[in-house]
């Protein structure tokens, strides 16, 4: 039988294939014989109670001048696809949770979706980490301006850490600010950050370890690829973000790390995340990205691994079970 995968992802002459892993798991499908559907976030309807999509059947290549094309184009139930990857990057917003209901419908019909859909819905990114209170710093999720500038007057005054202040719904570093009571720009960097009390935020105390890196670390199905990658800030930067400029640098987990993905494995098992992306600073967890997690094709190149095929196998022992 030929597992059909759909793999929902922004438009693909917009993706880096040097650095997408998304590309990294359709060219891991391919070479395992897959039949491959492209589709766009636009491409999602539903035709009564049926789940639908625009589809592309796509082959692709690992050259950056000609990557893909595409052999035919057809609208498709949703739930005629063996497993679908939800790649689309953030923001997540109405359009996002919208498409998790259509996919969640295709689940109800037998297709297995990667991540599952209400998992996607239920953890933001970063208020995920609320479950996890033993790998973190102290962080305080609000929108109160008085309440965030004490927190970060207590941080101060206990730990003489500084705090980053970064929205629920971002990514890629962005709109994230470093702040102490000492900074004169506190009052309207807080006013910035939370739209006037109108956003809520997260408060996190700085830790300094970020000179050696952000390491992200992958999970798939709970289990922890054996190394990370650490993003190490560019000089003058607090964000250590491949986005933000940041250097990728290969390194093993250490067993602060190992311990970490042991506490949130079998969580990320339970609720249906297949592929997680855990951030993780120093000893301390930090954030949680279950959206689309990234690095797979750093890692790859690095260590000679197969990140996408282990991935790719994990959801064709899924299917047949």
């Amino acid at each position: 039988m030929v597992i059909k995968l759909g793999v929902i992802l922004d438009p693909l002459p917009s993706i880096n294939i040097k650095k997408d892993s998304s590309f990294a798991m359709i060219l891991a499908a391919q070479k395992r014989g897959w039949e491959i559907h492209t589709i766009y976030q636009a491409d999602l309807y539903t035709n009564n109670e049926k789940p639908m999509a625009f589809s592309r059947i796509t082959h692709v290549d690992d050259n950056p001048n000609n990557w893909y094309n595409f052999s035919v184009k057809q609208d498709i139930d949703l739930s005629s696809l063996d497993v679908i990857l939800m790649r689309k990057d953030p923001p997540f917003d109405i359009e996002y949770i919208t498409s998790t209901y259509i996919l969640e419908l295709a689940e109800k019909r037998g297709s297995l979706i990667v991540n599952k859909p209400s998992s996607l819905r239920d953890n933001n990114e970063k208020m995920f980490i609320s479950q996890f209170p033993q790998c973190c710093t102290p962080f305080l999720v609000s929108r109160d301006k008085r309440r965030l500038k004490t927190f970060v007057t207590q941080q101060y005054e206990t730990d003489q850490q500084d705090v980053i202040l970064k929205p629920l719904d971002g990514m890629g570093g962005t709109s994230i600010y470093r702040v102490n009571p000492q900074d004169p720009n506190l009052s309207v960097i807080l006013e910035t950050v939370t739209e006037n009390e109108s956003r809520t935020v997260m408060a996190q105390q700085f830790i300094p370890d970020i000179i050696h890196g952000d390491k992200r670390v992958l999970l798939i199905d709970g289990e922890a690829v054996p190394f990370a990658l650490a993003r190490i800030p560019a000089q003058g930067e607090t964000r250590g973000n491949l986005a933000a400029g940041g250097t990728g640098v290969g390194v093993e987990l250490s067993e602060r790390d190992h311990w970490i993905c042991q506490q949130i494995g079998p969580t990320l098992k339970q609720q249906g995340i297949l592929f997680a992306g855990i951030d993780i600073i120093g000893n301390y967890l930090t954030e949680i990205n279950i959206t689309s997690p990234t690095c797979i094709r750093e890692l790859d190149q690095i260590y000679a691994l197969d990140i996408a095929g282990d991935l790719m196998q994990c959801i064709e022992n899924k299917i047949k079970q």
